[in-house]
């Protein structure tokens, strides 16, 4: 009866040896870098750091467009009350012309025609080639 108990003993030590033998294999194959669930997550790793990159980046060109936006935008404000102030000036200028002052006689003497009147202000010059 010994020996059949040491005979199950050992059968089932060489099948739980066995069993962690194929077992450990599996998990070699689940972790691997390049192929299995390992790869996966490395690569998804890398994903979210390069994720997070471009998140920073795209946060800080977001808030100096933001400070360019809002700066634009205080200048047109400033832009439109100019132009409602100088539109409201408008309403005081009368729509009359007023009277000219009568003008003094001034006994300066009148200026000398710029040309003769009696000659041609342009004239063309014809080329012996032209027809």
């Amino acid at each position: 009866m010994d020996i059949i108990a040491d005979i199950l003993l050992v059968a089932g030590a060489l099948g739980a040896g066995l069993y962690c033998l194929v077992l450990g294999r599996r998990l070699n194959r689940f972790n691997d870098l390049e192929k299995g669930v390992g790869g996966a997550v490395a690569v998804l790793s890398a994903q979210v750091d390069d994720l997070t990159k471009t998140l920073s980046a795209a946060q800080a060109t977001a808030a100096a467009s933001a400070k360019s936006l809002t700066e634009l935008t205080r200048r047109a404000e400033d832009m439109s009350r100019r132009l409602e102030l100088q539109m409201a000036s408008l309403h005081d200028i009368p729509d009359r012309p007023m009277a000219a002052p009568p003008k003094a006689e001034s006994k300066a003497p009148a200026p000398p025609p710029l040309q003769d009147a009696a000659g041609p202000m342009f004239t063309r010059h014809r080329t012996a080639g032209a027809a």
